[in-house]
């Protein structure tokens, strides 16, 4: 699989030509004559999403933080060194590793949004570190010095590695998929664990920056499940019995390790994230992922903790805890089943 040209005016591709991956685009944005219309939606969604990390008002959190437990401090520390990885995994693998090997302009488009986002993520945990922790160089030495999460980040990182190393069309399909298990998994446990403090009226600002970098993710899931559907439908020679086995086992892996991660992080301590709600709750979020893409569940379990979604939400009076211009100063929303 080549890289696709950045200028190709020899090109005679036709809009209803185009293709994920494997086209022939000229280079050009066209967006008055585009093939896939959600790709266009989810972009307009994106810029109606906008927000801006120094926006939100942290000042309560500095004193919240110093009246954490030790388990609660150590809990959210290695939330914050997981989530530094993966956004800044994210930031480079996006626009350097994906977007060179789809050739769909609409879709482009939007991954360079997504890796602007990514980067803003990557600048929101650097407002958290810098204004609430007491040993900012600990929290971002710890991709390196704890095992725990380093195996996880290894992990995460091996199959867009496989993609680099060999640009295949089953690796950058695979890679697909595994953008989906990074924002449709791999988050969870660091997000659900900071809306618990929030639920006991504990960093709340944490809570608000976390609430907004997740309504992002919610708009990354929504692109690779769309451009994994579109490929199924129109490469269905793709999806044999042997690479869903692939897939399925990826997501099997996924659970395994942000189970073991969320178990790691509250080591039983943190009231209403027990060993088995956290269990149960990725296991729930695998099946949702799986069934949104067209493939059969895995764990077939019910959701233990929908009150985690409630906190997410923008537009729901019961969560509106959250105080500050930065809330109104959101405008998008989304809906998955607009896309």
């Amino acid at each position: 699989m080549q890289r696709k040209k950045i200028y190709n005016p020899e090109s005679k591709e036709k809009t209803s030509e185009r293709k994920i991956f494997g086209g022939d685009p000229t280079g050009i944005f066209e967006l008055n004559d585009i093939k896939y219309q959600w790709a266009y939606n989810l972009w307009e969604v994106m810029l109606n999403n906008t927000w801006f990390p120094k926006e939100v008002d942290m000042t309560q959190d500095v004193g919240d933080y110093k009246r954490l437990t030790d388990a609660e401090k150590k809990a959210y520390d290695k939330v914050l060194a997981q989530l530094i990885f993966m956004d800044s995994l994210q930031t480079n693998n996006i626009i350097d590793n994906i977007n060179p090997f789809i050739t769909s302009p609409e879709v482009n488009l939007i991954l360079v949004r997504q890796s602007f986002e990514e980067a803003l993520h990557a600048q929101s945990y650097a407002v958290m570190v810098d204004t609430i922790s007491q040993n900012s160089d600990e929290i971002y030495g710890l991709w390196r010095n704890d095992m725990m999460l380093k195996t996880k980040n290894d992990a995460i990182a091996k199959v867009y590695q496989e993609l680099s190393d060999n640009p295949s069309d089953k690796n950058i399909v695979k890679a697909m998929f595994a953008n989906q298990i990074l924002e449709g998994i791999y988050f969870y446990s660091g997000f659900t664990y900071i809306y618990t403090l929030a639920r006991s009226g504990k960093m709340l600002g944490s809570a608000q920056m976390i609430r907004f970098i997740q309504r992002d993710e919610v708009t990354h899931l929504a692109l690779f499940q769309n451009m994994i559907r579109t490929v199924k439908r129109e490469s269905p020679e793709f999806f044999t019995k042997e690479f869903n086995d692939e897939i399925y086992t990826m997501f099997k892996e996924a659970v395994e390790l942000e189970v073991n991660w969320g178990k790691y992080i509250t080591q039983g301590q943190i009231l209403g994230l027990t060993d088995d709600i956290i269990e149960q709750y990725i296991q729930y979020l695998a099946d949702t992922r799986l069934k949104a893409i067209g493939m059969e569940t895995i764990y077939n379990v019910t959701h233990p903790i929908k009150w985690a979604d409630d906190f997410a939400k923008f537009n729901d009076q019961k969560t509106n805890f959250f105080e500050g211009n930065v809330t109104n100063y959101s405008k998008g929303s989304l809906d998955l089943d607009d896309f």
